[in-house]
């Protein structure tokens, strides 16, 4: 769980995600973050990536690394090229599950993305998930398989 804490910690601070793009329940049980249209996408070229090697090693571990570089890897190869919203994490409190409160979080955040009439992008990394993202109008495209990485399932949704 710390491994988790410590990515998702580092996601939003590298990204420098704008406010508003971070979206919390009122009780702070619940959060959605989307990258804006324009954010980067990509940890970009070797010198960017050398300098997430530190990071990358305090989250995985040694002996998950090359693991850890393939899911980027696949990630950043697959990542839709057209303007859109990209879903980087969603969370609720354990004790939430099951109620709603993602559904409900994620379905205001995307009233405000079909405002823009631009698309969203999530990968997910477990496929339970995918019926839930299916419910808010994502399709599943394809299902990226790094080698020696659990398998991710990119899906999008249109704007409206």
């Amino acid at each position: 769980m710390a491994a988790l804490e410590l990515l998702f910690h580092g996601m939003l601070s590298a990204r420098d995600i704008p406010q508003g793009e971070v979206w919390m329940s009122t009780d702070g049980n619940a959060c959605v973050s989307w990258l804006a249209p324009d954010a980067r996408h990509s940890l970009g070229g070797l010198i960017q990536k050398l300098r997430w090697l530190p990071f990358i090693v305090t989250v995985c571990g040694l002996s998950r690394l090359t693991r850890g570089l393939a899911i980027m890897e696949a990630m950043e190869k697959n990542h839709p090229h057209e303007r859109h919203f990209y879903l980087a994490l969603i969370a609720v409190s354990p004790e939430y599950h099951g109620i709603g409160l993602g559904s409900r979080l994620l379905k205001a955040t995307l009233k405000q993305i079909d405002l823009a009439g631009l698309g969203a992008y999530v990968e997910s990394s477990n496929p339970k998930n995918a019926t839930f993202y299916e419910r808010s109008g994502f399709v599943a495209l394809k299902n990226i398989a790094p080698v020696g990485a659990p398998s991710l399932i990119a899906m999008w949704r249109n704007g409206k």
